[in-house]
């Protein structure tokens, strides 16, 4: 018998020179080999493509980083905008792009997903993978974000038995379907980390420790829940939860405010991570713009990283438009720029950017010794103290602060000397020579113009105020929750009746007007009388409900009343938000007739329609816009409401940013070759207290304000990449009325100061 030799064995020996025996041996033999190279390769890839956690930092393939990240909302700009944005996150010193995932914007009806345009996630994590960035996904699908309805679709609130955010089996089986789709669809495109993609991070559920709170077990319950439900999807990454104290294992979590420094989470085995290191505030309607000084962000942000600070997020580090109805609250604005490094245009916001970059820059630098060592705290003065982290290795970096607001301090450290502003803290990479100091900005301030580039000349067409036997109307005794009738297909819901005046009645004989009281859950009410604008009202970021109370000019016979009652967002945060009502709920009473009869309105029969004429006609679309008869030249009205207004244009030269000045106009919405802009509202002016605003001292959101008795916002964002080189469609339709003479388009620019 002729055996097999070593130099034969990876050609195989010819079966008649081999026993079964030795052949099964042999074929045993090979078959382990593969087995065993299989699993080294396998263990490679894992090894090398791997996230995980310890008590100092996220791992990344084995190695601990400080991860410095940034919010970037995909919905919030324009897929031509992206590359730019990373781009510049990217050279501003980010390692990660954290967004949210808007569920009401991929699900807008069960079952049916839209994921392209503005909404395709997709490609927006393909091309900060192509950046070379990291991932955070904060899926939710709960997002709050100053975002319509928090992010969850409005059909949602209408299934059988629905309760949000709470231990409820309709939620938890929409939730987690969602969350499943999500999750499967990043799998399929192989972007989580471990599959060779950007995502290293993904967040369930989203600041819910307060409602479970107030919700108490069921809270607890579907927290818990959540959980469980995320780990199982087997993303192969951390989970985290976001201001959820009693988060359990493994998920880690995280802290969200204007300061963390304190923040510790629930076990001593997780990284301390900010999610929302905020860097401003939003914008209300009605309110001032506020603005974070960089000195003071700067300052927490270092002051996180000197207490064993692994993670820091800006929230945000572009903001963006509200574009279309997304805008929430209600009464959130449609610019969403929240003072952030980049602005609502794309454009670098300085000194913050270059500030902000040269801190991350020295972060970098001491990142050997903060992922090895703890900090060291040393006293240097009554309000003074240094950090730390000296390694085995001989790394060592230091950070010196000065929490004093008032004073400049000279300290001593390792024998010598240092100058620390007042609330500021200086970093010394080698534990020796100073890097930077978060209130010593050395960064260019700059010039933001907005200067004209193109005026319009108007067509107008009047809206026409329904009657109470309207062919969209249907007719109801009683009122209507709004949100009930319209599903938040249109802001506008129409309420008419009619009232039957006898000539008798003693109003008409003395000349005395009655009086109209509505009261309404908000957000905003506009009073026709027999077809005349007769009075507005609106609600406030506060306290979105209204009463309007007006004297009514009535004559003897059939009067027509029509309340047009307008939201203004949807709420996104709150308890059980989506119990909240919208619309006009009553009393509705006429003061001032014979008889108690005329006294209470509301339990009349009484006809609605749902949205304007010209949104039926889409009026705001090139083919829309051609089915009615507009007036032109002297016979556009100024100051009329319900007023359509279209021009047509060509594009203004240059690549700076656009926008449209609506100073001039009262309330409404715009559309650009019939996209939605979002909605204006300039004649809500801004109240508050708009005083000088110093850096030192505790930050929060009503410290440093601009523009208090302006119109809170007047310049709305215009995407070049809508707008065609000729024949662009712009299209307003004003509510209150306002003068279309006065809107222009401006061209953003940047100057920097010498």
């Amino acid at each position: 018998m002729k055996l097999c030799s070593a130099r034969d064995f990876d050609s195989f020996c010819s079966e008649a020179s081999m026993s079964n025996t030795m052949r099964r041996m042999r074929k045993n033999m090979f078959l382990l080999l593969v087995f065993y190279f299989l699993y080294l390769w396998e263990s490679q890839v894992a090894e090398g493509a791997n996230v995980s956690y310890d008590r100092r930092a996220i791992l990344i393939n084995g190695k601990r980083r400080i991860l410095i990240s940034g919010s970037i909302h995909y919905p919030r700009s324009t897929p031509q905008m992206w590359p730019d944005l990373i781009q510049k996150a990217k050279n501003g010193g980010l390692d990660v792009i954290q967004t949210y995932v808007f569920w009401n914007g991929h699900e807008p009806s069960p079952g049916q997903y839209y994921f392209e345009g503005r909404y395709d996630l997709v490609q927006f994590i393909k091309l900060v993978a192509k950046a070379g960035l990291y991932v955070h996904l904060r899926i939710g699908p709960y997002v709050c974000a100053e975002w319509n309805f928090g992010g969850f679709p409005i059909w949602l609130k209408y299934v059988p038995d629905m309760v949000f955010r709470t231990d409820n089996e309709p939620f938890k089986a929409a939730m987690k379907k969602f969350t499943e789709k999500v999750v499967h669809l990043m799998k399929e495109e192989n972007l989580f980390h471990p599959q060779g993609g950007p995502i290293i991070l993904t967040q369930i559920e989203n600041e819910y420790e307060l409602v479970e709170f107030e919700v108490g077990d069921a809270g607890k319950a579907y927290a818990n829940w959540s959980a469980q439900m995320a780990v199982n999807l087997g993303t192969d990454v951390p989970w985290v939860m976001c201001k959820q104290g009693d988060a359990p294992h493994p998920i880690i979590n995280t802290c969200n405010g204007f300061y963390c420094e304190n923040f510790s989470p629930n076990q001593n085995y997780k990284p301390k991570m900010w999610t929302e290191a905020w860097t401003g505030w939003l914008l209300n309607f009605g309110g001032p713009a506020p603005y974070r000084p960089v000195e003071d962000l700067a300052f927490a942000v270092t002051r996180f990283i000197q207490n064993n600070g692994a993670y820091i997020n800006y929230y945000m580090f572009h903001g963006g438009t509200n574009f279309g109805r997304t805008a929430g609250g209600p009464f959130i604005a449609t610019s969403y720029d929240y003072d952030a490094l980049i602005d609502e245009y794309g454009l670098a916001r300085e000194p913050k950017y270059s500030h902000l970059r040269a801190l991350h820059k020295a972060i970098r630098l001491c990142e050997p010794a903060l992922v090895s060592a703890n900090p060291i705290r040393m006293p240097l003065g009554k309000n003074q103290e240094a950090h730390v982290f000296d390694t085995q290795s001989g790394t060592c970096a230091a950070f010196l602060a000065n929490y004093d607001p008032n004073y400049f301090v000279n300290v001593t450290f390792r024998n010598r000397k240092y100058g620390l502003l007042p609330w500021s803290i200086t970093i010394l990479p080698d534990c020796q020579e100073p890097s930077f100091n978060t209130a010593r900005v050395g960064a260019p301030s700059i010039n933001v113009k907005m200067e004209p580039a193109k005026k319009f000349s108007w067509h107008s067409y009047t809206e026409k105020v329904p009657s109470t036997h309207d062919k969209s109307s249907f007719e109801s005794t009683g009122l209507l929750e709004q949100l009930n009738v319209t599903r938040d297909a249109s802001d506008y819901l129409w309420y008419t009746t009619e009232v039957d005046i006898r000539a008798d009645d003693a109003f008409i004989r003395n000349g005395n007007l009655p009086v109209l009281h509505v009261s309404s859950a908000g957000h905003a009410l506009q009073v026709f009388i027999n077809g005349q604008l007769s009075g507005t009202a609106y609600g406030g970021s506060e306290n979105p409900k209204l009463t309007f109370s007006g004297q009514v000019k009535l004559i003897a016979g059939i009067n027509k009343i029509s309340l047009l009652s307008i939201t203004v967002g949807l709420p996104n945060v709150g308890l059980h938000f989506e119990t909240w009502d919208a619309g006009i709920l009553g009393p509705v009473k006429l003061e001032g007739l014979n008889g108690s009869l005329w006294n209470d309105l509301s339990q009349w029969k009484w006809s609605y329609k749902i949205g304007v004429e010209g949104e039926t006609l889409r009026l705001y679309s090139f083919k829309g816009s051609s089915s009615v008869k507009w007036a032109q030249g002297s016979f556009v009205p100024k100051k009329k409401a319900l007023t359509w207004y279209k021009t047509t244009f060509d594009s203004a030269e240059g690549k700076d940013p656009l926008a449209l000045d609506m100073s001039s106009m009262g309330k409404g919405q715009i559309w650009i070759n019939g996209q939605s802009i979002g909605r204006y509202w300039p004649s809500y002016k801004a109240s508050g207290s708009c005083n000088k605003c110093r850096y030192t001292g505790t930050y929060h959101e009503k410290k440093c304000l601009r523009g208090c008795g302006e119109a809170s916002q007047k310049w709305y964002h215009v995407p070049c990449s809508w707008l065609h080189p000729k024949g662009n469609l712009l299209v307003v339709f004003e509510e209150q009325g306002g003068d279309p003479s006065g809107i222009s388009l401006l061209r953003r620019t940047i100057q920097k100061n010498s």
